[in-house]
């Protein structure tokens, strides 16, 4: 049986594997009668211990591409460290509540670790497809704890967790699983082939945890012989959390380990204690139930350590010198607890944000040399909005690895939202310099460009990822709204059906597909796209207001005014909302209302020149043909090169007998555009009455 590591009354787990201390006295007396074999007849049944998959048949089952062929012995060392990559074939997102691994041969694994690939970058890591890549810290751009908060990790003796409810991770079509496999020859080649079962919840997660860890390796220095070398951390919780589980490591020099916290009553709580550590039955240990930390409370760990001769499990006869790494004869000190941040509801930010500052901040002010750490500070300050303190981290990371393009490409990103968009082109070039179809930097380059209105040079960028990476929904919709820029509308039109296709009911896809359908004056389908938007967001204005024009453009006025005051009442900010109803109200005759619309619309931006516009020509509706020449003319100031907006100051000087100067707008409505129709009869009908004064 294997041993149950954490001592009795240091924390109150979940499945313990413990024995009594009456079965402990019954095995050692049985031991000191000399081990003498019993009455068969009064032996219990042998248990039946399934062969198969321990949590029941999987939803999805994942293997290796193909074999990997590990050596007798390790090229550097003793240990092996390879990284393969699995498609995951899931048509729609799912989520991920267990996973269980199932190994060819589990004595050959130190452990294995499961990633997250939402952008398939570590793909074009291998030599080959299927072959994979070696690297034991292997580092995956990804969105903040995507999935931090769970360990995806599996150890030689661990069991499967069946899932919490509630609490499961995600996987797009397209994400890759990067398996980080830690392998220890034992002096005959193998074939490693491993399952991966994956079980599905049935609805999205609802609660997020995070994971903390509190470490001090930069500490790790064993001399020789020395039988109590200790290495501490502690972290001061910025707001109440519940402890959900704890997972204690060190590798064979690991002897006692505490972890406990301070409470700010100055009580003290324990966490876990381990006085005989072995690497070897090391796993995760889950309370019974959540352990309530306050805000204030100082979580320790204490990690000693024996490298002498006397600790049987020291790799190292004789002892020598040892130092922090990956491989095993190395060593490590990590104490992670996994947490549900608590009482959020005062809180201002993410709480898991809040977390991740803090936590940050102290890997870096107990290690300034660590790299990831500083990374993390400078991502979550990033989403916390404190831009200027986010983008001196990410110099700082760069001023020590100046070719690292996953933090160049973050700070590009934080130029860019501080609206330094020249400056976070140069990032994006330089990232794509240095690390040349880095998809991430190539798709920022291209918004960059787009947000500058160079179209031609933003689609090169996001051919450039949709190239390799086709199922790239995010390039293919950009590609979309360059098209529609370009007026090119049918192109537009297949790159937001590639997207639905891809992402199905991906509403900023639907919206912009009804935008280019209603531009094309296909009305009904339009309309289609926009309902299929407001049915999975009721309260979205632009859908609304989008929805009320496709309406009006069919002449279900009606209908078409009831979606624009919604529109208006969900952003009762939004000027061409205000400008639209009024059209709309105007249309039925409606016109004081009409008139209420477009000065609302023009006390919100006084210098809106379709305000301007529509108020002048209901004005001129009026008879206030004087009014409505002010407001036309306001217009044109603001906007001298709307053709529109000339034709309808011709028409009013017109009925005002200013018949030259009602010409010389027709004329310069006709050199904006040649084919305004209305242009041309309002032209011929005043020339008329002019050559009759002559």
């Amino acid at each position: 049986m294997p041993p149950w590591l954490p001592e009795p009354g240091y924390g109150d787990f979940a499945d313990e594997q413990r024995l009594t201390a009456e079965e402990i006295r019954v095995i050692q007396e049985w031991i000191a009668q000399g081990a003498v074999e019993g009455e068969p007849e009064g032996l219990p049944p042998v248990p039946d211990f399934s062969e198969g998959w321990q949590l029941g048949k999987p939803d999805l089952i994942l293997e290796l591409p193909r074999p990997y062929a590990l050596p007798a012995k390790g090229d550097r060392g003793r240990d092996v460290f390879r990284n393969f990559v699995i498609r995951v074939p899931v048509e729609t997102t799912r989520y991920v509540r267990a996973m269980e691994l199932r190994p060819n041969n589990p004595k050959i694994f130190h452990h294995a670790n499961i990633l997250v690939d939402r952008a398939g970058v570590s793909r074009s890591r291998e030599a080959e497809p299927g072959a994979g890549f070696e690297g034991m810290d292997l580092e995956i751009e990804s969105e903040s704890f995507d999935p931090d908060g769970y360990f995806l990790s599996w150890k030689p003796g661990s069991a499967p967790v069946p899932g919490t409810d509630g609490m499961s991770w995600r996987v797009d079509p397209g994400t890759d699983l990067v398996l980080n496999l830690h392998m220890r020859p034992d002096g005959k080649a193998e074939l490693v082939q491993l399952s991966l079962g994956l079980y599905f919840a049935a609805e999205p997660p609802t609660r997020f945890p995070m994971l903390l860890q509190l470490q001090n390796d930069s500490a790790i220095e064993i001399a020789p012989g020395d039988k109590n070398f200790i290495v501490n951390d502690d972290f001061t919780l910025p707001l109440d959390v519940e402890v959900l589980a704890v997972y204690p490591h060190a590798h064979y020099l690991g002897k006692n380990l505490q972890g406990y916290a301070i409470l700010p009553d100055g009580k003290k709580k324990w966490l876990i204690r381990i006085d005989d550590w072995n690497l070897d039955w090391q796993g995760v240990f889950r309370y019974a139930k959540p352990l309530f930390l306050p805000k204030g409370s100082t979580v320790h760990m204490q990690w000693t350590y024996d490298n002498s001769s006397a600790n049987l499990r020291n790799p190292n006869q004789p002892p020598r010198r040892v130092i922090a790494g990956n491989q095993a004869t190395d060593e490590m000190g990590h104490l992670w607890l996994q947490v549900l941040p608590a009482n959020e509801k005062d809180l201002k930010a993410d709480a898991r944000l809040i977390l991740q500052e803090a936590m940050m901040r102290h890997r870096v002010r107990s290690d300034p040399a660590d790299y990831i750490a500083r990374y993390n500070l400078a991502s979550a300050l990033q989403i916390l909005g404190k831009l200027d303190e986010s983008a001196e981290e990410y110099r700082r990371v760069l001023r020590v690895r100046p070719n690292d393009p996953i933090a160049r490409n973050s700070l590009g990103s934080v130029l860019q939202l501080q609206g330094k968009t020249d400056a976070a082109i140069q990032e994006y070039r330089e990232v794509l310099r240095v690390a040349p179809g880095y998809s991430n930097a190539e798709y920022n380059l291209g918004r960059a460009l787009l947000s500058q209105g160079k179209l031609e040079q933003a689609m090169v960028s996001f051919d450039a990822v949709v190239r390799a990476h086709p199922r790239n929904a995010d390039a293919h919709h950009s590609k979309g709204l360059v098209f529609q820029l370009q007026g090119k509308t049918e192109e537009a039109i297949r790159e937001y059906r590639e997207v639905l296709r891809l992402q199905p009911g991906n509403p900023d896809a639907e919206y912009n597909l009804g935008r280019a359908l209603l531009a094309q004056g296909k009305i009904d389908p339009a309309i289609a796209s926009f309902g299929a938007v407001l049915r999975a967001h009721s309260r979205d204005p632009d859908a609304h207001h989008s929805l009320g024009l496709a309406l009006a453009e069919r002449g279900d006025i009606r209908q078409a005014q009831s979606e624009l005051e919604e529109a208006t009442r969900l952003k009762p900010d939004d000027v061409d909302s205000h400008n639209d109803l009024g059209m709309v109200l105007a249309r039925q005759g409606k016109l004081a209302g009409a008139m209420a619309e477009f000065q609302e619309a023009l006390r919100l931006d006084p210098r809106d020149p379709d305000a301007h516009d529509n108020l002048g020509r209901l004005l001129a509706q009026q008879g206030k043909l004087a009014e409505a020449v002010t407001e036309l003319q306001e217009s044109l100031r603001i906007r001298p090169q709307s053709a529109d907006a000339h034709n309808d100051l011709g028409i009013v000087l017109a009925r005002q007998g200013n018949l030259s100067q009602a010409a010389t707008h027709f004329q310069e409505a006709l050199r904006l555009k040649p084919d305004l129709e209305a242009a041309k009869d309002n032209l011929r009908q005043v020339q008329a009455r002019l050559d009759k004064k002559k």
